[in-house]
């Protein structure tokens, strides 16, 4: 995995634990569908679904994303210049076929989670061996959300996953627009400093690395890296919310400024809460920010 090397530790010393590729695609497809909610943040909905007689195929994987977002996954056991194309091909059949998608989640998942479907950010995650250069630059083309995921298993039971490239599918200037239209976009009329608080907060997790994308839904703003790292709600009259995942029970709570909310409902996902109130307050989150993002 580009240039990782992962080595088994003994008192007797060192033994490097070499990389390979699985014996077969569906080998791939087997361990990330039986994981998916833990390696992708996806919830898994079907394998092989057919296309029907007139398109003739069959998508590899269907799932439902931690924002509500329609995920296609398509997987290639090594260096397959066709999976980005198949890929997209196949999110355009499901973009046609809401209804039919909607009602799958249905049965899968419930009606709550099907009339919560969020149809303005379809993904397309390929996973595969490795990916060239022009797969790279083809997916940054695209008005489409895609993430390339570079796959290797060491040793009998270790399974990396290394995101090349992730796309939001918009463009710069339309995420600018969005951006500031969202952040200022405060609850009950709040101070100019809140305001503010809530675009630097914004720009500081889009900051955060490469491949940071926005999904927006009514209730809250996500920020992923392939899953969730962070999710904001609209500003309130005193403070700022943001749901991190990062593990509670790892980091020392300080009443007022982080909280446990495992088990406990809110809007987004994440079981650290930050409330943030100044400027000041941003600076001191900015380790478990990183933490949260090294994590997704």
């Amino acid at each position: 995995m580009s240039g990782l090397k992962l080595f088994h530790m003994t008192a007797s010393g060192a033994t490097e634990v070499a990389p390979r590729l699985a014996e077969t695609e569906a080998d791939v497809q087997g361990l990330v569908e039986t994981h998916m909610e833990t390696l992708l943040g996806v919830r898994f909905l079907a394998s092989e679904y057919s296309t029907g007689p007139f398109h003739g195929g069959r998508i590899d994987s269907l799932g439902l994303d931690e924002n509500g977002s329609p995920v296609v996954v398509e997987y290639k056991r090594g260096l397959d210049a066709g999976v980005i194309n198949q890929g997209l091909f196949y999110l355009s059949w499901l973009v046609d076929h809401r209804a039919e998608f909607e009602h799958l989640v249905r049965d899968r998942l419930g009606a709550t989670a099907a009339a919560r479907v969020l149809w303005s950010s379809p993904r397309l995650i390929c996973i595969a061996g490795d990916f060239t250069r022009y797969d790279v630059h083809a997916v940054r083309e695209h008005r489409r959300s895609i993430d390339l995921v570079r796959y290797r298993i060491f040793g009998r039971d270790l399974l990396g996953l290394e995101t090349v490239a992730s796309v939001s599918g918009r463009s710069p200037a339309v995420r600018r627009v969005r951006r500031r239209s969202t952040v200022l976009a405060v609850k009950d009329g709040p101070s100019t400093a809140l305001g503010e608080l809530a675009q630097a907060l914004d720009e500081t997790l889009l900051g955060l690395g490469d491949g940071v994308n926005c999904v927006q839904r009514k209730t809250y703003r996500a920020y992923q890296r392939l899953r969730n790292f962070a999710c904001a709600c609209p500003p309130q009259k005193t403070k700022l919310l943001v749901y991190l995942k990062v593990d509670p029970k790892e980091v020392d709570l300080v009443p007022g400024f982080t909280r446990d909310v495992t088990g406990l409902g809110h809007h987004g996902t994440g079981d650290l809460e930050v409330q943030l109130r100044t400027l000041q307050d941003l600076d001191r989150a900015q380790e478990l920010f990183h933490a949260s993002y090294a994590a997704a």
